[in-house]
């Protein structure tokens, strides 16, 4: 029977990228032979240049086309592979894209289960009756602050006619001591502005006539 039909091939199936780096390195070989090519060509342009018309001339012409036309051939063989190589990588990038969006909504799909989980152990009429009971403590707190704050009055045994003439009283006492504070000098300055205290004496009358004299 496996010799009819064969036996069924146990090597690994190939993948993309085995499959583009295969393409790419057929690619890499034929712009190596191409390479070679245009240097055979090149070498053939230059000599057919110089030689003159004859049977050399021709012979070394057609060998000239037919390098001319392999390379043609690989040129036409190298566009091909290069498509092969693009559409295999657009495949792998949308196999990419369609794993990251395949591993998205796995994500997703646990998520949605973890928050459905959460969500039903949260009581919500309990969680209001705690919103309730913050709010009476609150309300108590506030009540408890504005007795503290209270003020107090004045005693009822104060007169406030009393009050009113001490006031006045303290507010001409301090304008008296205003107006003497003014008025008043100190002492060190009354030292310098006081007429001095000595007055010159009169001379003698013998003094004058003892200078008269003796001038004379």
């Amino acid at each position: 029977m496996n010799r009819l039909f064969g036996a069924k091939s146990t090597a690994p199936k190939p993948t993309l990228d085995s499959a583009i780096s295969g393409v790419d390195s057929r690619v890499s070989n034929i712009d190596v032979k191409l390479a070679a090519l245009n240097s055979e060509l090149s070498t053939y342009q230059s000599r057919i240049a110089k030689m003159r018309d004859g049977p050399g001339k021709s012979a070394l012409r057609q060998k000239a086309l037919k390098v001319l036309q392999r390379r043609k051939q690989y040129e036409a063989q190298r566009d091909q592979l290069t498509q092969q190589s693009w559409n295999m990588e657009q495949a792998s990038m949308m196999q990419d894209n369609l794993k990251n969006v395949m591993t998205t909504v796995d994500a997703m799909k646990t998520t949605t289960k973890t928050l459905k989980k959460q969500y039903g152990k949260v009581d919500v009429d309990q969680i209001e009756r705690m919103q309730d009971e913050m709010q009476d403590l609150m309300d108590v707190g506030n009540e408890i602050q504005e007795s503290i704050s209270r003020g107090y009055d004045v005693p009822e045994d104060i007169d406030e006619a009393d009050l009113d003439a001490e006031l006045e009283a303290l507010g001409e006492e301090s304008m008296f001591e205003s107006a003497m504070g003014e008025e008043a000098m100190p002492s060190f300055m009354q030292d310098e502005v006081s007429a001095p205290q000595f007055v010159d004496e009169p001379p003698e009358q013998n003094k004058v006539k003892e200078v008269a004299g003796g001038v004379g």
